[in-house]
């Protein structure tokens, strides 16, 4: 395992028993955020990094139960806290590196993806490898439920023209990376780029 993941394990991992407890408002921006990827009955998604499962009930609602709905995460502990959660009972579980995904070639129609981006140890190359399991005309939704500024702010630091998330930049990450943004919504109360799978 790469130093990259150690630290995103180590960082998540002391933080997993009272993350839902630290944003408890949140519910509501996952369940919006969902509804933009314009899911349907019987769809497969995957959440990317899915932490605690937050997104998980809103992405089963979304596909019904004929649906495939995975969570895949890189810390176990985050993992655990999904299963005290009762957030299993939403979707399967995987210990994943979204770098090597598990999955096949083009089996999934969205991937949904909660503060990721801005822990991807190789953004472009791991990015292609989303876009490898996501059928050509399938969705990914990058999220964070407040926005960049908000962000920024919690953490103690300014945005620079160089983050990773700011508008020009992220839509030439993604147009590299076998994705074309059709949505960039940056607000206090929420970030969400949607893009879809070139052919």
């Amino acid at each position: 395992m790469s130093d990259d993941h150690t630290h995103v394990q180590r960082f998540f991992g002391a933080r997993a028993a009272d993350w839902d407890s630290r944003f408890p408002d949140d519910g509501p921006a996952y369940e919006a955020a969902v509804a933009r990827l314009g899911l349907r009955e019987g769809d497969r998604v995957l959440d990317a990094g899915c932490g605690t499962g937050r997104a998980l009930p809103p992405l089963r609602a979304a596909v019904g139960g004929s649906g495939l709905v995975v969570g895949a995460d890189l810390t176990p502990a985050m993992l655990q806290a999904a299963v005290r959660a009762g957030r299993d009972r939403d979707g399967r579980l995987l210990l994943a590196d979204v770098a090597a995904l598990p999955m096949r070639t083009r089996s999934l129609d969205a991937v949904f993806a909660a503060g990721l981006v801005a822990h991807l140890p190789d953004p472009a190359r791991n990015l292609r490898e989303v876009a490898r399991v996501v059928r050509p005309g399938g969705v990914l939704a990058l999220f964070h439920p407040i926005g960049r500024a908000a962000l920024a702010a919690r953490q103690g630091r300014r945005i620079t023209p160089d983050d990773l998330r700011a508008e020009p930049r992220l839509r030439a990450l993604l147009a590299g990376s076998g994705w074309r943004m059709t949505s960039y919504v940056d607000e206090d109360a929420r970030f969400l780029a949607l893009a879809v799978r070139e052919g």
